[in-house]
């Protein structure tokens, strides 16, 4: 028997009210390279955790390519350091936080040789350049007084070629020997990510290394989850595989109820996103960056948005971050050089279902190409409150305030040349309308917007953007867009006088 519309309605108000409980949902999240984002408070007393290979960059100097190091196989640039640490970090949490963030997100922090800790030496202990276990707990608690969250990226496909692990696996007769796939049939005699001589893969078909990863009462995993922070990052999560992401997914959430697992994983979503709670949609950054450049029609990437979100289910999208630069990729500004693509894709960055991930500096303009360029230093002298980027970045964060942004259903309206969709929760008066036009045209369309709460006439209230005079009948919106523009709508509940035709629904 089917659910009354009494009976559905309830539901819709549960289902809306658990998402809005669930910190994880359209969270705003802020990435942060320890070593580029704030100059070390105690500078003159860290130089001596810098000496050779490793190398003490000055703030000002941008980081650029350098040639590979046979002899301890690591590339130069890998090894120049900038000096920033925890407590640096910690010092500019009133700065993160004047942005409205919720999460902090930070590269990885464990020990190894690398200025970039993909690396790890000894999960358990924190790279001494960054600091000490006592002061990731003091940022933690920090960023707990403030409202918000931190995220650690974990690194549990490979090692590095200094790990303690891998050093003594060397050895056949060690206990530890299956932790590492050997094998005289590669070049190096053990299994390498990506073939990177410096990256030795963990065998994690061996469930002592699962247990020592995430499993065990004082596994990696869990062992930072006690010690204050709230979720993982997973790097290159799609080389963990289904049935292992699973399974570390569930120690995460025995250990700390309610926390993050997501990963990096540039697949499409759909049975990933049965094994971890979000990932990094690299799938929506790729529709966006080709419908602005041409390469994908509106309608089309209507389509895709939808498919995606249909085949992965919403909750977990929800939860996914997306992503439009990072330390992998150039700089958003690199990515895009009309101002107008960068705005755009930033637009569907903040009203897609999910997270927006914001990596530190794209919010004052910073610029950057492929790695190592993409990692330069914080560019604090660009901190003005005049600063146009952060004017723009600040708004986008509002304006995702809006309830139906963080945690609303979303519902594709039917258009053929502007990217256009419904944000939406049991409320009307929540409803988000999104319209984008990414062509070089002027564009007058009928779009349908199916929605039966949207009432006869309705007026609009505009959240961002412009757009010539619309029209509303019958479900029917006539939209008339300059190029490159965008607008966000929302109905028009209250009563202009006495009478509001959104009175009951």
């Amino acid at each position: 028997m089917n659910p009354s519309y009494f009976e559905q309605s309830i539901q819709e108000k549960t289902k809306f009210q658990n998402r809005e409980q669930d910190w994880r949902n359209g969270a705003v999240v802020y990435q942060v390279l320890v070593d580029r984002f704030a100059p070390a408070i105690d500078f003159e007393m860290k130089k001596e955790q810098y000496n050779p290979p490793k190398r003490l960059r000055q703030w000002s100097d941008l980081p650029e390519p350098g040639p590979f190091l046979k002899e301890i196989r690591y590339t130069a640039h890998e090894l120049d350091y900038w000096g920033g640490d925890l407590k640096s970090v910690q010092s500019k949490l009133d700065y993160i936080k004047s942005l409205n963030i919720d999460v902090l997100y930070l590269n990885p922090i464990h020990l190894s040789l690398s200025n970039h800790k993909y690396d790890a030496s000894d999960y358990l202990q924190i790279s001494p350049e960054f600091g000490t276990m006592n002061d990731l707990r003091n940022l933690s608690d920090a960023l707990h007084n403030k409202g918000m969250k931190l995220m650690l990226d974990g690194v549990f496909n490979h090692v590095g070629v200094t790990s303690d692990l891998f050093v003594k696996a060397k050895d056949p007769s060690s206990k530890k020997h299956h932790w590492f796939d050997f094998n005289d049939k590669y070049e190096d005699g053990v299994r390498l990510w990506a073939d990177a001589r410096s990256l030795p893969e963990l065998n994690l078909e061996n469930k002592e290394v699962r247990d020592y990863i995430y499993n065990s009462k004082d596994s990696v995993i869990r062992t930072y989850l006690k010690n204050g922070i709230d979720g993982w990052r997973l790097d290159v999560a799609f080389d963990i595989g289904f049935d292992y992401l699973r399974e570390l997914t569930d120690a995460a959430h025995e250990e700390l109820p309610g926390s993050m697992v997501v990963g990096e994983i540039w697949n499409y979503p759909q049975k990933w996103l049965k094994s971890i709670d979000g990932l990094m949609n690299f799938t929506f950054r790729e529709i966006i960056n080709r419908t602005l450049k041409g390469d994908i029609t509106a309608s089309l990437a209507n389509r895709m948005f939808s498919k995606v979100i249909e085949d992965a289910g919403i909750e977990g999208i929800l939860k996914s971050w997306n992503v439009l630069d990072n330390h992998d990729v150039p700089r958003l500004r690199n990515q895009l050089e009309d101002v107008a693509d960068q705005k755009l894709a930033q637009i569907l960055q903040f009203t897609l279902p999910g997270s927006p991930n914001l990596y530190y500096g794209t919010e004052l303009g910073m610029t950057g190409g492929d790695d190592p360029r993409n990692r330069a230093p914080m560019r604090w002298d660009l901190y003005k409150e005049d600063n146009p980027y952060l004017q723009w970045t600040k708004s986008l964060i509002e304006m995702h305030q809006e309830r139906a942004l963080r945690i609303g259903d979303f519902v594709p309206i039917l258009s053929d040349h502007l990217i256009a969709f419904i944000r939406r929760t049991d409320k009307v008066e929540d409803t988000v309308i999104v319209l984008l036009n990414p062509t070089n045209n002027i564009i007058q369309e009928d779009i349908l917007l199916p929605d039966s709460k949207l009432m006869n006439y309705s007026q609009f209230d505009r959240l961002m953007g412009t757009s010539n005079p619309l029209t509303f009948m019958a479900g029917l919106m006539h939209v008339e867009m300059d190029p490159k523009s965008f607008v966000i709508l929302k109905p028009h509940t209250k009563p202009v006088k006495s009478y509001t035709p959104y009175k009951r629904v």
